[in-house]
């Protein structure tokens, strides 16, 4: 049921995708503002019971929703995984806005692909060239795949039917509506959500990173994880950044201009600057390291089914 749920989702999503501002995400960033408003006092506790409220009864009620469908029809059962799948992963909510970037590029529109690039990214890049906004683009599409689609797949996976997809992708929204704001915003209210997302992503990460170094140069890859990772503001997203720039052998973070000066970041990856060739390359190292997943999770399918 995995396998053809996962599969199926995917091709629904080349189809038909579903923008970012889809009105699911609205309602439950509405939901989730409401939480905020009344129990944010700036402590970790009370940050801790609004995480609870917030994703808690989501997962369960997928996962009996499941339970029950499962009960009357197998069928039934997989067509909510796959419904669940589609609100959940969002391959082309990423990919679609990289790809008009991309566009943008090529056909020397620097102004549009700027602001592309703040749509794409929520933060103004109105001073950045050309090499910057490739550079970034590339920085929030490895981001974005990973917690878009590897990491959902790996919780869907994990949990009983679309439970863990539910858990990874409310965890995350938590992580970044709570957990990334100051503590002049929130307090130690959005601690709780930080720490939980920690471990939540922690295995998945690592399995995004080594699926890019199989999918790109191997030796680099590795390389640039273990020396450049831990420089990163965010280690976490440290792994997977320094994994894809090394995998596709071009240097990401360093220098950005904002606000009239130029604000230093540590240097990730080897190589050559990223540009609108990289971009593409980028597409189709995320394209191989799903094809590499899709591929195991065939043959364990297809294991399991002899098996049984």
């Amino acid at each position: 049921m995995s396998f053809l749920a996962i599969l199926f989702t995917l091709l629904i999503e080349q189809a038909r995708p579903l923008t970012p501002r889809n009105a699911a995400h609205r309602g439950y960033l509405r939901y989730v503002n409401s939480l905020g408003n009344h129990f944010n006092a700036g402590e970790q506790d009370q940050g801790m019971v609004a995480w609870l409220l917030a994703v808690l009864p989501w997962v369960l009620i997928s996962g009996a929703i499941h339970y029950f469908l499962l009960d009357i029809s197998f069928a039934a059962a997989w067509i909510w995984n796959v419904a669940v799948l589609y609100l959940t992963m969002g391959f082309r909510q990423f990919s679609h806005a990289f790809t008009e970037i991309i566009e943008a590029l090529r056909t020397g529109d620097v102004d549009r692909a700027r602001v592309l690039l703040t749509e794409f990214r929520g933060e103004p890049a109105a001073e950045y060239n050309g090499t910057e906004i490739a550079k970034v683009a590339i920085e929030e599409g490895l981001i974005n795949s990973h917690r878009h689609v590897f990491g959902v797949i790996f919780w869907f996976l994990i949990l009983p039917g679309p439970s863990g997809a539910v858990l990874y992708r409310l965890a995350g929204i938590l992580e970044q509506k709570w957990g990334a704001r100051s503590l002049e915003d929130y307090g130690d209210f959005g601690k709780f959500a930080q720490k939980v997302f920690h471990y939540i992503d922690w295995i998945p990460v690592r399995l995004t990173a080594m699926s890019f170094a199989i999918a790109g140069d191997f030796e680099d890859a590795v390389y640039c994880w273990r020396s450049q990772a831990p420089t990163w503001l965010d280690p976490e997203q440290g792994v997977v950044l320094a994994s894809g720039a090394g995998a596709l052998g071009v240097r990401l973070g360093e220098t950005l201009h904002h606000n009239g000066t130029v604000s230093f970041r540590p240097e990730l990856g080897l190589g050559d600057e990223a540009d609108v060739n990289t971009m593409t390359s980028a597409i189709g190292m995320i394209w191989r390291a799903l094809v590499i997943w899709m591929f195991i999770l065939a043959l364990l399918t297809v294991a399991r089914w002899v098996g049984a």
